[in-house]
């Protein structure tokens, strides 16, 4: 099978390039070091697998290239491969088109099963993730019978919420969960849109009703 290789960072692409150019079912016909550049080696070579990588700054990100390559290429299928074991993550990815989910310190024998799973025309999601899939899909089926906004939240977003309430910025939340703050900023968002919160006031009142403070 053919396949490129997108990941903003020269010795990961060159490391997994080795890996699976190796095998004898499998070439590496290009490597893109952001979204756009992978938008367009897709493009150029049409391989049947697109590895790629959700954070790639300067460039445009995996997860938008990720939607746009799969509507443009929809024979290409795309596993995305990152250092984010995150639900919110998980869940647009798989809803951008992507047919598999996996961590990058995962395994090698685990990245070429998931390659070829793929492949093959299934859906390979790490095991840690798949877990986090099961558990919201459980979640969302008991939301359709509740009036309580809480229970819309992701598990992420209730891990951030008490520490929004508590004063820590953006960089100290970032730094707690082990994600980017970027991602910080997004999951805060969605946090007050959920709730219907306007300010940070109003959410410091709501955790506290929820008895969600334990200084």
């Amino acid at each position: 099978m053919s396949i490129v290789i997108a990941d903003d960072h020269a010795v990961v692409r060159s490391g997994f390039s080795m890996i699976l150019n190796f095998q004898e079912d499998m070439e590496v016909v290009a490597t893109a070091a952001d979204g756009l550049e992978a938008h367009a080696m897709v493009a150029r070579h049409a391989p049947d697998l697109l590895i790629m990588d959700l954070s790639m700054p300067p460039g445009e990100s995996g997860l938008i290239a990720t939607g746009k390559i799969r509507e443009e290429f929809p024979d290409t299928k795309i596993l995305i491969l990152t250092m984010y074991d995150d639900e919110e993550y998980l869940f647009h990815v798989l809803k951008s088109g992507a047919a598999g989910y996996m961590l990058k310190n995962a395994p090698d024998e685990e990245l070429l099963l998931a390659i070829r799973t793929i492949h093959r025309g299934g859906t390979y999601i790490h095991p840690k993730m798949a877990t986090s899939l099961v558990r919201e899909f459980i979640r969302s089926d008991q939301k359709v019978s509740s009036d309580d906004p809480f229970e819309v939240l992701s598990k992420r977003e209730v891990e951030i919420l008490p520490l929004v309430a508590k004063g820590y910025g953006n960089k100290e939340i970032a730094e707690m969960l082990f994600i980017s703050v970027k991602t910080v900023e997004a999951h805060k968002a969605k946090i007050m849109e959920k709730l219907g919160l306007k300010t940070r006031p109003e959410l410091v009142e709501y955790a506290l009703k929820k008895k969600l403070l334990n200084f």
